[in-house]
């Protein structure tokens, strides 16, 4: 500040301080954002002192690079964008730079930004997110508009994000595995056989109480990964391919044991797997939840687990008094459950050995 005297001299009166802080949750949101495996960068036009403290505030670290160290070589900008804490005197140009030099290297790269200068990068980023009170432009370019002041939306975002991540995990490992374990199971019956397991009657009886279960996962509780995820299909392939496998095995065995030990007539046989199907396929839905046992949490939610058990009962019910298809009575239907219960035990040590086994040798080629 400073004042112009008589003499047309300017006086000086003193420095007035501008101080611009971060919100208050801001270092809260970016330290619970880098739990969850989120690389978060500053990116600002303020000079790189500034930078730096705000950056200090914040707890990103002070590997801050100014725009004009910015490298001109393509791989060392990549490394440097890579490295670097933060950005500082950038203008739209290197913003959108830096977007694309992460991108390059496989990243998934979200930007926040509020103006105009913001866009170009807005735009070229996977996720551009313009934050409360952004400028039209910055809204037009990003593909999240915030209507919330703050950033605390965004880790709640990826939280959810990754909990249906994880139940469409579930579902794909379900459906792929329950198609082996019917397709499979009914096709080779009738090739090797000459038997045909299930009417069509049945077929669509299983197709419609399988409906109820597999849209409730949408409402199960799935575990939160603590890392970024990534679809990895050579590991839902093999985890569906074995319990698909092993669901074939046991119908085949209780096709054995009503056949050869019980001589049962055909059309209690095809009960018999019917409700073995619909039993055992109900209970690999809980397998495809998580990697471990059954009972470790989330535990899954009401509405999933009654919805589940309920479509269950119907068909039990439906097996034992013969609607629309042979009877077969309480005895055989509690014989189905039980021995559908001890192949889910079955199941469930298989799928955990295998996830062992393939988290090991994921370790050992990362190597």
């Amino acid at each position: 500040m400073a004042r112009k005297d008589g003499d047309g001299s300017w006086r000086f009166l003193g420095l007035l301080p501008l101080f611009d802080p971060p919100r208050e949750d801001s270092a809260q949101t970016i330290t619970a954002g880098q739990r969850m495996g989120i690389d978060i960068k500053m990116v600002t036009g303020d000079h790189l002192a500034i930078a730096k403290q705000v950056s200090t505030l914040l707890h990103l670290g002070q590997n801050i690079v100014p725009a004009e160290a910015l490298s001109t070589d393509v791989r060392t900008a990549q490394t440097q964008a890579e490295q670097a804490d933060g950005f500082a005197q950038v203008f739209p140009e290197h913003k959108f730079a830096i977007v694309k030099a992460l991108q390059a290297r496989n990243h998934i790269v979200g930007m926040t930004g509020d103006g105009v200068n913001d866009a170009p990068a807005l735009k070229q980023a996977d996720v551009g997110i313009a934050v409360s009170g952004a400028t039209d432009a910055a809204r037009a370019a990003a593909d999240l508009v915030l209507t919330a002041p703050g950033l605390t939306v965004i880790v709640d975002a990826v939280e959810e994000a990754r909990r249906i991540f994880a139940r469409m995990n579930s579902y794909a490992i379900y459906r792929i595995a329950e198609t082996i374990r019917v397709l499979l199971f009914m096709s080779l019956s009738i090739l090797v056989f000459n038997f045909y397991p299930v009417t069509a009657v049945m077929i669509v009886m299983i197709a419609l109480l399988n409906d109820f279960p597999i849209m409730m996962i949408a409402y199960d509780n799935a575990p939160t990964a603590p890392q970024p995820v990534r679809w990895d299909m050579t590991r839902v392939l093999i985890i569906s391919i074995l319990l698909g496998v092993l669901g074939v095995v046991a119908s085949f065995s209780l096709f054995w044991i009503a056949e050869t030990y019980l001589h049962l007539p055909v059309g209690v046989i095809r009960t018999l797997i019917f409700l073995k199907l619909l039993v055992a396929g109900h209970l690999t839905i809980f397998l495809t939840r998580n990697t471990g046992a059954i009972w470790q949490r989330p535990w899954p939610s009401w509405s999933f687990f009654n919805v589940t058990i309920a479509t269950k009962v119907i068909g039990t019910f439906a097996a034992v008094y013969g609607w629309l298809i042979p009877p077969i009575g309480w005895g055989y239907a509690l014989l189905v459950w039980a021995y559908a219960l001890v192949w889910f035990l079955i199941n469930s040590g298989a799928k955990i050995i295998a996830y062992r086994a393939l988290d090991a040798y994921r370790k050992s080629s990362t190597r």
